[in-house]
């Protein structure tokens, strides 16, 4: 009997030996001299490692021999330059602790949630972080059906791939500079879907094949990629490369395998990711994403918990400023009324500043000035009223941010109208802005779906029917938002579809139709990342409408 089965036989004594290890080290961070206490500590961290090794915890022993050698690579006397191993010690220790809390409670081992804190650790040490896929096994001998694709022309597939590499690069750029990742996403799987096609029957495809079905699954499983994912989309562009320029290239074994990886752990049902799985015969894991997202969050300790305390207080607090307001407005306010508020501002603005929501600190710190004027003689009057409310209805928005652990999602640079703005009335227009946005980006994904439609019905017109319409409607709230060129963009694509599409009886090509299909991502890219300094992507739409043989003004 081993595993999480046996660590019931030995918990009380595993949890003393690593309590002690726990005070060994708090005491000598204090006393640094003290060589005993580090020795303690190493001598308890041994018996923590053993005994997880013999119960056969794989993650668990992994992560107490990872803080067995940061602790032995610790020399007595040790000064401030190795406080990061300290603190990383600690927290290892912590992680271990709520780790094997949780498999008394679950009874389920997933090594997986130990891999953070195993990183740091080895970070601390300048050792390479262990990928995603450590603890995920998989044969890679397995080769792709034979697709029946026609052969593609040497010249062709070799423009084709600088074309898809550079919209890649495109994509990967928006993904690791931009704040939501999903449209750089969406753009990288186009190009690798596309790369898929072009290298369907060459033996140097096996990364596209791969990577495509990874980047439909991400998609599909709405995966937030982490700092890993996203060197993994570094290195796939360098292979990229690799795949251009060598005539006998292989993909390397262990990128294929974290992307193996990555396809399992979205636990998508796409065709690509499908096709993948039988190939491979890779069975569900234990766990999801947002499994292990909760998981993570829960391991680091009381972090959720306490900002959830917090916002509760700042509620409590807001709720007393409105209530003050009420009465400021009613005229029925005590002369230490103006006094309090000011004062309540003034705590809430420094409480905000230090939880990071500097942008609601800073709209209360606005507002002081004004407010400490306010006399029950002098009251505000009714537009410093509403601008104070405006930022107290702002605050407690970003507040809401606090409950669920995230931080707010910055304005996208096309609806930038600033907070401190006089009127209620920028409000309301940046609310119109949002609303046009939002109906922009959905009249293109309608558009997508529509020829996506015709294409499969072998051409049946009845589907394409709206969308020159939607799509013109998408160029007006363009221009609404002032941004010209994509307005011109979206009115080409939609006379290409007008005139080549609806009023002729011959379906176009398909070179024409996958250029149409890449402007109409590109475009859709480009309002999903907020649209500000991307016009690399309008670059990527430009050339693909060129492509059509429209003329486009820049």
């Amino acid at each position: 009997m081993t595993g999480v089965n046996s660590l019931n036989l030995v918990r009380d004594e595993l949890f003393a030996t690593m309590d002690e290890a726990e005070r060994s080290l708090e005491h000598f961070i204090v006393d640094r001299q003290n060589g005993t206490l580090l020795q303690q500590a190493i001598e308890n961290l041994q018996q923590v490692r053993g005994t997880l090794n013999l119960i056969e915890l794989t993650g668990a022993e992994l992560l107490a021999q990872e803080t067995l050698h940061v602790a032995m690579d610790i020399p007595t006397g040790v000064g401030p330059e190795r406080d990061g191993q300290l603190t990383a010690l600690g927290s290892a220790l912590h992680v271990l602790r709520r780790y094997l809390e949780g498999l008394g409670l679950h009874r389920q081992e997933i090594p997986e949630l130990l891999l953070p804190a195993i990183n740091k650790l080895r970070q601390a040490c300048n050792q390479p972080a262990l990928p995603e896929s450590f603890f995920f096994s998989v044969r890679l001998d397995q080769e792709r059906p034979r697709s029946a694709s026609p052969a593609v022309d040497a010249a062709v597939r070799v423009s084709q791939t600088r074309h898809l590499r550079h919209m890649y690069q495109v994509g990967l750029l928006g993904l690791l500079r931009d704040p939501q990742p999903q449209p750089g996403l969406k753009l990288m799987a186009r190009a690798m879907a596309r790369l898929d096609d072009l290298y369907a029957n060459d033996p140097r495809g096996r990364l596209c094949w791969i990577g495509a079905a990874m980047f439909e699954a991400a998609l599909d499983g709405q995966l937030r990629p982490s700092k890993a994912g996203k060197q993994l989309g570094v290195r796939i562009e360098r292979e990229l490369k690799q795949l251009l320029n060598n005539p006998q290239y292989q993909a390397p074994r262990h990128l294929l395998k974290e992307m193996l990886y990555l396809i399992v752990l979205a636990d998508s049902h796409g065709p690509r990711a499908t096709q993948i799985r039988e190939v491979f015969n890779l069975g569900p894991l234990p766990f999801t994403a947002p499994m292990l997202a909760e998981e993570y969050r829960r391991l680091a300790g009381p972090g959720q918990a306490v900002m959830r305390s917090l916002s509760t207080a700042i509620r409590e607090e807001l709720g007393s400023v409105k209530d003050l307001l009420d009465l400021i407005e009613r005229g029925v306010v005590q002369d230490d009324g103006f006094a309090n508020l000011h004062a309540l501002l003034g705590k809430l603005a420094k409480t905000l500043g230090m939880v990071g929501l500097s942008s609601a600190s800073n709209a209360l710190q606005a507002q002081l000035a004004e407010i400490a004027t306010w006399s029950r003689a002098a009251p505000g009057n009714t537009d410093a009223l509403n601008q104070l409310a405006d930022a107290v209805l702002y605050v407690e928005s970003m507040v809401a941010s606090l409950e669920e652990d995230r931080q707010a999602a910055p304005v996208a640079p096309l609806l930038q109208p600033g907070l401190s703005s006089p009127s209620f009335a920028v409000h309301q227009l940046t609310e119109a802005k949002i609303v046009v946005l939002d109906e922009a980006k959905a009249g293109l994904a309608l558009s997508k779906r529509a020829i996506t439609a015709y294409l499969e019905s072998g051409g049946d017109k009845m589907h394409l029917a709206n969308v020159p319409v939607t799509l013109q409607a998408v160029r007006g709230g363009l221009w609404f938002l002032g941004q010209e060129r994509t307005a011109r963009l979206v009115g080409s694509c939609a006379d290409y579809i007008q005139q080549h599409m609806l009023e002729t009886d011959q379906m176009p090509v398909e070179a024409k139709l996958e250029s149409l299909a890449d402007a109409l991502t590109s475009l859709e890219y480009y309002l999903e990342a907020g649209g500000a300094s991307r016009n690399d992507v309008l670059e990527l739409a430009d050339r693909s409408v060129e492509a059509l043989r429209l003329a486009v003004a820049c």
